[in-house]
């Protein structure tokens, strides 16, 4: 019988998040079988320029709804794409891209349009029998180091502790076998320290599985994330990434940050992150600055000389790499497809981060689920990153199991970005 790849039905529905808040799954059949299911993550900490969600708003889920964005697919992406081929990824892209006909796909939504590119992609995998790693990329074969949240603040906690995100990276493992045994002990460790300083409430968990404790400095976070790295033996083999999300942070009015309860100038902010730097084998740092501020970023990139992550800065947007590139602003870009809206899209900019030898971070949403895609983008990529949250919960932990059987699928071809992190290639 003969394959034509072509699309015979398309469905969506609600479904919920790792937070139970409703997102989007969607399904692709081909040629009368179901190949392709994707779920949608969704941010709590998001950027103004992101791609728009579309939620019901009402009653339902607190207005959280996403019935009229599942209704989006159903009733106009679906009728549109059936009949297509499943491999033409970057037409039908570009196809949904026409019928919403907004720059930030506010007709049809960004969690519509992005759940039915997600399953395309898998369904054109599955069609051709090949790991979606491999068909969108079939040269890939680098294993990413996880950057792994483990004490969480700012918007994705419950805590007082103004940085999001205090992150270890253990890029002098051998495997990513080796370095997902590295983390998991240092997390276990983490939570022994904690309970013995702050009691049993101290291990409550943020929305990325990383710990809350009741700490409200960040140099008192990072002496925790020392102390069990050191503990645990693997000094040698880890470094230390933040994520600020400094936007959050930052008062338009006064032109100050709020940090551990006062403002702060930009270059007072600056002379913080300088002295944790030098305190601490701080490898990377996300957002460090508020998301329009391309200057400060530039000046911080060229004055820190390690990874300046651009999150809410490029928003997965080439037309903001691009202004920052030109400027020399930042040095890597946290690539997140639902901040964009397609596939096509998303591999358009990381293709711009390479070309301009910045780093390419592959990210998860702190509203996750249980699709464990971006193990496999972030391998087809050889991106050297992957930033899934702790090694704890399910919608976390997919990803890295998911990454472990890629590494054994390769074998012997499979390399650990390690210390090349930023540019593996």
């Amino acid at each position: 019988m003969t394959q034509h790849f072509r699309i015979t039905d398309v469905r969506a529905r609600e479904i919920i998040d790792g937070r139970g808040t409703p997102t989007i799954e969607a399904d692709i059949w081909v040629d009368g079988l179901l190949w392709g299911r994707a779920d949608v993550p969704s941010g709590r900490s998001t950027g103004s320029y992101e791609a728009c969600e579309i939620r019901d708003g009402g009653s339902r889920y607190g207005g959280l709804g996403v019935r009229t964005a599942a209704g989006n697919i159903n009733q106009i992406i679906g009728p549109a794409i059936i009949g297509r081929n499943v491999t033409h990824q970057r037409d039908l892209d570009y196809l949904m891209r026409e019928l919403d006909g907004t720059p930030q796909k506010s007709n049809l939504g960004a969690n519509a349009m992005v759940g039915v590119s997600l399953a395309i992609a898998k369904a054109a995998a599955n069609s051709l029998g090949i790991p979606l790693h491999k068909y969108l990329n079939a040269n890939s074969h680098t294993l990413p180091v996880p950057m792994m949240n483990l004490i969480n603040g700012g918007k994705l906690a419950s805590n007082d502790l103004d940085f999001q995100e205090f992150i270890i990276m253990p890029v002098g493992a051998t495997s990513f076998c080796q370095a997902l045994e590295i983390t998991s002990e240092v997390n276990s460790r983490i939570g022994k320290i904690l309970l013995e300083k702050y009691g049993k409430l101290a291990l409550n968990v943020g929305d990325e599985g990383g710990y809350v404790p009741p700490i409200t400095k960040v140099r008192e976070a990072m002496d925790v994330l020392q102390q069990a790295v050191k503990e645990t033996g693997w000094e040698s083999a880890i470094v230390y990434a933040l994520d600020v999300a400094a936007t959050h942070l930052y008062d338009e009015e006064t032109r100050k940050y709020t940090i551990e309860g006062r403002q702060v100038s930009t270059d007072e902010l600056m002379d913080l992150y300088k002295d944790l730097v030098s305190s601490y084998p701080v490898a990377s740092i996300e957002d460090p600055l508020h998301e329009d501020d391309f200057e400060g970023f530039a000046r911080i990139t060229q004055e820190l000389g390690i990874q300046i992550v651009g999150d809410d800065l490029f928003v997965t947007n080439s037309a903001r790499l691009r202004k920052g590139i030109e400027m020399g602003a930042a040095n890597a870009l946290l690539w997140k497809v639902n901040q964009i809206g397609t596939i096509s899209e998303a591999l358009d900019a990381a293709e711009l981060a390479f070309r301009n030898r910045y780093g390419v971070v592959v990210s998860e949403r702190s509203g996750e689920t249980e699709d464990s895609a971006i193990a496999d983008f972030a391998v087809a990529l050889d991106a050297g990153q992957i930033k899934t949250g702790a090694p704890v919960r399910a919608e976390r932990t997919c990803k890295y199991n998911q990454l472990l059987r890629i590494e054994e699928e390769l074998g012997s071809s499979a390399t650990y970005a390690g210390r090349k992190f930023n540019q593996p290639y």
